[in-house]
């Protein structure tokens, strides 16, 4: 967690998050999810797979080759942890689901 961000009325924000490689079928879900648990969405980048200086703050027209990453913060740490939380199950979820296809 990083300390000393500006938050909201004066408010200084020591907690934040970040989300790597975010599917681009799962942001959509985080997103509101954060939203609805009081959290901030600070930074929202596409970075490429190949080119570490290619990085954009809007989605690409060909966003294959991009890792998406998303970074929140929360003026309570339990907030952040419980997303990190839906965020890990949902993913758990997922993956759960492809092999049960694959059999």
């Amino acid at each position: 967690m990083n300390t000393g961000q500006r938050y909201a009325d004066g408010i200084y924000n020591a907690n934040v998050i970040e989300f790597r490689n975010v599917s681009r079928d799962v942001l959509p879900w985080l997103e509101k999810i954060s939203i609805e648990n009081n959290c901030r969405i600070e930074k929202k980048e596409w970075r490429s797979k190949y080119n570490s200086y290619v990085v954009y703050d809007y989605e690409p027209f060909c966003s294959d080759g991009f890792e998406i990453n998303l970074t929140l913060s929360s003026v309570s740490d339990n907030h952040l942890k419980f997303i990190q939380f839906l965020y890990d199950d949902k993913l758990k979820t997922i993956e759960y689901l492809k092999s049960c296809l694959a059999v």
